[in-house]
């Protein structure tokens, strides 16, 4: 199955809004973090339902906001939920991605970096759409020294790129970004019960738990293009 098909079908069944909700515990961190100022442009790969543009208009003062999804239902979704005429969403994959040279002052991404067919190309295509002085915020929990996150992969019929943290900066300044942070966000809005309550249906003791929502949490990759 595609990443378009894998991703059509969340659409339609709702999925992305769970995604969204999901995602929010870490992506507000990392969104308040994006040195975004009022009158930039902003762009989102792997929008899904489009919550990081509308929270970077609403808290921001973005002025452009461009969405990219490789799913036609998830870009349809997206657009259903505003109707903020400085939001576009973007239909098209990863690997070409149809913005002007030097059009974007910074560009964000979670949880969707992985799904890319060539990686690396991506982070070139990025870093040659990102202005210089602008920054890329790539957010991953999908990563290699998150272990608890290497069964995804089984989950999905999508090939995905599990890098580690060194590989991540390697191939960022491969693609010409300085890379100006690397660290963890933690999830502190997952509850994690007593440790009477263990072994659950999906972990086997607390301190599992703790370590993938409080230590590993989201790998956040910032990269910014001389």
């Amino acid at each position: 199955m595609s990443v378009r098909e894998e991703f059509d079908d969340w659409a339609s069944e709702g999925r992305d809004r769970g995604m969204e909700d999901r995602h929010w515990h870490t992506a507000k961190h990392v969104l308040a973090r994006m040195p975004v100022e009022e009158g930039d442009t902003v762009f989102d790969l792997g929008t899904g339902s489009g919550y990081a543009l509308r929270a970077l208009r609403e808290t921001k003062g973005a002025d452009r906001g461009y969405g990219l999804d490789g799913s036609p239902e998830m870009v349809r979704n997206a657009r259903s939920y505003t109707d903020d005429p400085s939001i576009s969403f973007l239909l098209a994959d990863f690997d070409s991605l149809p913005l002007a040279t030097d059009s974007v002052d910074h560009a964000f991404s979670m949880e969707a970096f992985y799904y890319a067919s060539d990686p690396h190309h991506t982070l070139s295509e990025l870093a040659r759409i990102v202005r210089p002085g602008g920054t890329f915020f790539c957010a991953v929990n999908y990563y290699e020294e998150n272990v608890h996150s290497h069964e995804w992969q089984e989950r999905i019929s999508v090939e995905m790129t599990r890098w580690s943290c060194s590989e991540y900066r390697e191939a960022f300044r491969e693609a010409g970004f300085h890379v100006a942070e690397q660290d963890n966000v933690p999830d502190r809005e997952v509850e994690i019960p007593d440790e009477s309550a263990f072994p659950t249906d999906d972990w086997e003791d607390r301190d599992e738990m703790v370590e993938r929502y409080r230590t590993y949490g989201t790998l956040l990759t910032v990269g910014v293009v001389p």
